[in-house]
């Protein structure tokens, strides 16, 4: 698991007003039982979730949460449940390495834990990720339980400004999480100790990328020994490319297709007046690689020598 993973952070950026808006409900008894954080992948949606499930549990706890400074402490014996998965009051659930959806199978078992009797007067937490990878089946059995919610349990569903069902949504307070460019570059440099600028060429920064996508890049480059620090953009995706990094690993293979529509917003379209047909063709591609499941390799290869060599 990578250090930027949710249930590590103790330190919670640029969500503070998400965060004290959470707080005064919960102190107001008017939390709903039910709420959704949308936003691009990477902003902190799960991280703010962890951060509030600490501050409730923690109460009455040594070392609680710190509400001034927004900090877990990692002394704290919720926090340490949580990060070895064995807090009562947190099932968490996500979508499998090895699977497409989040299955029934993971629902069911959701069930039989509410069901259980509680082990304290504490609430009880639901964290489900990625919601946009719920099946049909899995989303059916879910809208069950949320339409009649144990007392004292609380939801909180994370989508990635994905498409869901309809009447999972209306089911949920939707809490809309974003940040400015600006914001995620500045997070991006608090995660990475302040020393990001020497850590990848300002040529790879995407303002529009969220401060996880950007400190994953990072850490990714940074493990596999390829230095962003003297590498464009065009010569990373060079390297993507050749040695067919988005097949091999999760995070290259979620960003490279936001790393190519950077590269594409990069060129001078005085110098090349027929780019933006060559990227809605790309988009056009992408889509039916995605639609009839094709093989990516010959799109991106197709890509390198057509606009990369071009």
């Amino acid at each position: 698991m990578m250090l930027t993973a949710p249930i590590n952070q103790t330190k919670l950026f640029g969500l503070e007003k998400y965060m004290f808006e959470l707080i005064n409900l919960h102190k107001n008894d008017k939390l709903p039982n039910k709420i959704l954080f949308s936003g691009q992948k990477g902003l902190g949606k799960s991280t703010l979730a962890f951060h509030f499930f600490n501050y409730v549990l923690s109460k009455n706890e040594d070392f609680q949460y710190d509400v001034n400074t927004l900090q877990i402490n990692p002394d704290n014996h919720s926090f340490k449940t949580i990060l070895n998965k064995s807090n009562p009051n947190l099932i968490l659930i996500d979508l499998d390495q090895d699977k497409s959806s989040i299955d029934i199978k993971q629902i069911r078992n959701l069930i039989l834990n509410l069901n259980k009797h509680a082990f304290n007067e504490k609430p009880r937490f639901v964290l489900i990720d990625n919601i946009e990878f719920l099946n049909i089946n899995s989303v059916n059995a879910l809208l069950k339980v949320l339409e009649e919610p144990s007392e004292n349990v609380y939801f909180f569903l994370i989508n990635n400004n994905k498409k869901i069902v309809p009447t999972l949504l209306s089911r949920c307070i939707n809490f809309k999480i974003s940040l400015s460019n600006n914001e995620n570059i500045e997070i991006a440099n608090k995660l990475l100790d302040g020393k990001l600028f020497d850590r990848i060429n300002k040529d790879l920064v995407n303002y529009y990328f969220s401060p996880g996508n950007i400190t994953n890049l990072v850490m990714f480059a940074e493990l596999n020994n390829y230095d962003l620090s003297k590498l464009s953009l065009k010569d990373f995706l060079y390297i993507i490319i050749d040695d067919k990094l988005y097949k091999k690993n999760n995070i290259i293979n979620y960003l490279i297709l936001d790393l190519i529509e950077f590269y594409f917003n990069k060129i001078d379209i005085r110098l090349f007046p027929n780019i933006n047909d060559k990227y809605n063709l790309f988009l056009k591609r992408v889509s039916n690689t995605k639609r009839f499941n094709l093989d990516e390799e010959s799109l991106f290869m197709d890509f390198k020598e057509d606009i990369l060599n071009g």
